[in-house]
């Protein structure tokens, strides 16, 4: 098998019209559909930023001037200036440093609830549509029960009966964000469930078990991966939202939310303390949100 010496032999090698392998094809989908994605600029500017949070997050005690909890009256509700460049807050502290390690708490979050809601989607909306009955009659009316419920009201509630607190915040995030998951997981596996390839293996003598997880999940997982890229802008805004009343993280934590409720007693004078952190929450959302359409005309075979 040969693959060409030079990069344009590469590539007619990725795009053949007849792949002579499994890892040929998929190699070849994979490239094709990164040549998509470069061809749209809104969604390489989401990558960047996605990027770049990922970046603060892991190199924040390299980017951060000062130290995000050392208190400092002395020096409290300053300007933008050349020792602190957004500011102070209203107990001293560097308001540049609390937002750069506060993409640590922002990144932590949305990585653990999208572990947690993916599989269980997943795993609700597959076995619904795949055995159907009864089970997909339960598993449904469960879902539309949470799906009756504005997400940041339910979350607020489960947070309540949990107690303040990031973990709790977490939890209450991921219970209320898997329906929409389900859903589409359960439209997916509807379509193939039946299909010639579906019943072909089921003759080879495949349980239900080896069919859900080894052919109906892959089929799902690029329509999930999309839904949670445009869904981890609403995942950061909730978590802001509970940081806002003080059901989230908890202070001294430099979470974003928390940060606007402390400063937006100052937003008439000293308007950077909350401003700056509303900024940061705004450009992440946009761009989780410009990455997730990038990657719909992408992955999703329905605008291919």
């Amino acid at each position: 098998m040969n693959t060409g010496a030079t990069p344009s032999g590469l590539r007619a090698w990725l795009l053949a019209d007849a792949p002579h392998s499994r890892v040929q094809a998929r190699l070849g989908q994979a490239y094709a559909a990164w040549r998509a994605f470069l061809g749209n600029p809104l969604a390489l500017i989401g990558l960047g930023i996605v990027v770049a949070l990922i970046v603060a997050a892991i190199i924040a005690p390299v980017l951060a001037t000062h130290d995000p909890f050392a208190q400092n009256l002395d020096q409290r509700l300053l300007p933008l200036g050349p020792d602190n460049w957004l500011g102070t807050d209203e107990l001293g502290r560097d308001i540049w440093s609390r937002i750069v390690y506060g993409a640590r708490i922002t990144l932590a979050i949305v990585g653990l609830v999208v572990v947690i809601v993916a599989p269980l989607g997943l795993l609700v909306g597959t076995a619904s549509g795949y055995f159907g009955g009864w089970v997909d009659v339960a598993m449904m009316r469960m879902t539309d029960i949470f799906l009756a419920f504005p997400r940041l009201i339910l979350a607020l509630a489960f947070v309540a009966a949990l107690g303040p607190g990031i973990e709790n915040a977490i939890i209450a995030i991921a219970i209320t964000a898997w329906p929409p998951y389900a859903r589409i997981a359960r439209a997916e596996t509807l379509t193939v469930r039946n299909s010639d390839f579906i019943n072909a293996v089921r003759l080879q003598g495949a349980g239900p078990t080896r069919i859900v997880f080894g052919h109906i999940v892959p089929l799902c997982l690029s329509s999930v991966i999309v839904r949670i890229t445009l869904d981890m802008a609403g995942i950061i805004l909730i978590a802001a939202g509970l940081g806002f009343l003080g059901l989230g993280a908890q202070p001294p934590s430099p979470e974003w939310g928390a940060m606007i409720s402390s400063g937006r007693r100052f937003l008439l004078d000293q308007w950077w303390v909350a401003t700056f952190p509303g900024i940061a929450i705004f450009i992440v959302s946009l761009g989780f949100n410009l990455l997730g359409d990038g990657l719909r005309d992408v992955l999703d075979p329905k605008s291919q």
